[in-house]
């Protein structure tokens, strides 16, 4: 299996060791790419919009026309996993001054940095929906997911917050799966 993980900013080696280890547990053999042109997402079988900054990441996909290319693959099916800043971008609707363009994959209205600033950062454990065992999430600077609609499903919640959410074979996370040992949600996404 071909995984391609975004690499314009974010935690592109923690999400490709966390491939790794999840393709262990699961049995599977994966590869993975680093995506930053149109041409990398060829034969790719999912990919991951990790964060970082959104408006940094939507200006770079939309300039460089991936946005258009990556907009064509989740129309075909192909399985897209967006964490903090790419479930923003993943998103249809972002509150705020100035919010970046999002890709408009998934119908849910995203508010970035809902907890706060850097310094609000938080860890959590929550109740995932494929699990009996608690997920210890890490939250850094985190978005929120505050309302979706039509197939878009809300999977788990942090007090009132949605902060994962799903639409067809496309999966958003608002913390930081790839900055913990457990590998349980990589795990999920590789079974979409």
């Amino acid at each position: 299996m071909k995984i391609g993980v975004l690499s314009i900013q974010g935690d592109v080696k923690e999400h490709a060791a966390a491939l790794e280890k999840a393709s262990a547990v699961k049995g599977i053999d994966v590869a993975v790419t680093l995506v930053r042109r149109v041409e990398h997402l060829r034969d790719l079988d999912r990919l991951i919009i990790p964060g970082g900054e959104s408006t940094t990441i939507s200006k770079f996909l939309w300039s460089q026309g991936l946005s258009d290319a990556i907009k064509k693959h989740a129309k075909d099916g192909m399985p897209i996993f967006g964490t903090c800043a790419g479930s923003v971008l993943l998103s249809s609707n972002i509150l705020g001054k100035n919010p970046p363009r999002p890709l408009g994959l998934m119908d849910m209205t995203v508010d970035r940095n809902i907890y706060g600033s850097q310094k609000q950062s938080f860890e959590a454990e929550l109740d995932l929906p494929f699990s009996a065992k608690p997920y210890n999430a890490v939250f850094i600077r985190a978005p929120g997911i505050v309302e979706v609609n039509a197939d878009c499903n809300a999977l788990v919640d942090l007090d009132g917050t949605i902060v994962m959410a799903k639409q067809g074979a496309l999966l958003a996370v608002t913390f930081h799966p790839e900055l913990t040992a457990d590998t349980r949600i990589h795990e999920y996404f590789l079974g979409l």
